[in-house]
């Protein structure tokens, strides 16, 4: 077992993905992900790979496309509006059932909003931000140590289900410096890549990487055999971490690095007297339903904590599914959450003070 290093959230999710065999990586700078960049650019050479900064957050997506389509392990990294000028690119990924994976370290927004830590992207990564039908895998980190391990597995689930895979963090977590552990990763057993550009050498059919069909019933026919990849990832892929929910009335629901100041209201509710769980989703999609369905059997309320206006808290009344009230409190444009301020919500709610 390696011992442990101190590193920035940002090069530790690089080292990561260098670890779990990624060779290729493209992107363009911008704050606060430009460590991946920087600390690829260093790397990937001393491990024959391909570092390339491309000319623009549109050419790092097509040529993470090209090399998708050979076969490699491939990866690019970016921040809210870089993100979104990857979208159109991520749609043809997506149609052209190519494994790849993407990390956002939000930032505040809209526009180029400022480089602070948010979770405004939520609707984005989780509701598509391209066009057609689909979904990506979404794994959002709490901790660098989990960037690390998340970062690994994702390049194994994008190549089981032939997906791009998106690490959702922030500029908290991405600027933090923490002791990580780099752990032997043992891996998956993963299906052949039979049907990546690596040339026929004249012993097999050629291998062609499209998203475009002109037949609609050939189009349907595609959308629907993904749909059925998308159960099993349903089915087999969703994380989520439960905490003091056995007893709790007010249920804290939180992900990444607002889910470490809601775990410190937790304690502080309970120091007070409030029974007080948290529920933390580590994948956003697949969402983790079922949980919600079970709490909600003994809790009172729940309560949506997120840096944004609210996102997510769609996803939890949708989970919750009107059994108790779901409320939300957030702060917005780069703004962090403080955990006296929940703690504060908390008792609105169980005062029955608080209206949503």
């Amino acid at each position: 077992m390696s011992e442990k290093v101190l590193m920035k959230g940002n090069e530790a999710v690089a080292e990561a993905a260098i670890q779990a065999g990624c060779r290729y990586f493209f992107g363009y700078p911008i704050t606060p992900q430009n460590e991946i960049p920087e600390y690829m650019a260093k790397r990937m050479p001393k491990v024959n790979g391909v570092y390339l900064q491309a000319e623009s957050e549109v050419a790092a997506i097509n040529m993470v496309y090209g090399a998708a389509g050979a076969g490699a392990r491939v990866m690019t990294s970016s921040s809210s509006p870089g993100i979104s000028l990857k979208q159109e690119g991520i749609s043809y990924l997506v149609g052209s059932d190519l494994p790849c994976v993407i990390v956002n370290m939000v930032r505040g927004g809209p526009g180029l909003g400022g480089i602070q830590p948010a979770q405004s992207d939520y609707f984005q990564a989780v509701k598509g931000g391209a066009h057609g039908d689909y979904y990506l895998v979404v794994l959002a980190p709490s901790s660098v140590q989990e960037a690390v391990d998340l970062t690994m597995e994702a390049f194994d689930i994008a190549d089981m289900y032939r997906t791009p895979v998106i690490i959702l963090g922030d500029g908290m977590l991405g600027q933090m410096m923490e002791p990580v552990q780099f752990h032997q990763y043992k891996g998956r057993n993963l299906p052949a890549k039979d049907w990546a550009t690596t040339g026929t050498n004249n012993s097999r059919k050629r291998n062609i990487i499209n998203s475009l069909f002109i037949d609609p019933q050939e189009l349907e026919n595609l959308n629907i055999e993904r749909f059925n990849r998308y159960k099993q990832i349903q089915e087999k892929e969703v994380k989520f971490e439960s905490v003091n929910c056995e007893d709790a009335d007010v249920v804290l629901v939180a992900y990444g690095t607002t889910a470490r100041v809601a775990k410190s209201a937790m304690s502080r509710a309970r120091a007070e007297g409030l029974k007080v769980g948290l529920i933390r989703p580590i994948t956003l999609w697949p969402f983790p339903v079922q949980v919600f369905q079970q709490v909600a059997r003994t809790a009172k309320a729940f309560l949506a904590v997120e840096m944004s206006m609210g996102q997510m808290v769609e996803d939890v009344r949708l989970a919750v599914n009107g059994l108790k009230p779901v409320y939300f409190y957030g702060r917005t444009g780069g703004m962090v959450l403080t955990p006296m301020a929940i703690v504060e919500e908390i008792k609105k709610i169980s005062g029955g003070e608080k209206n949503d």
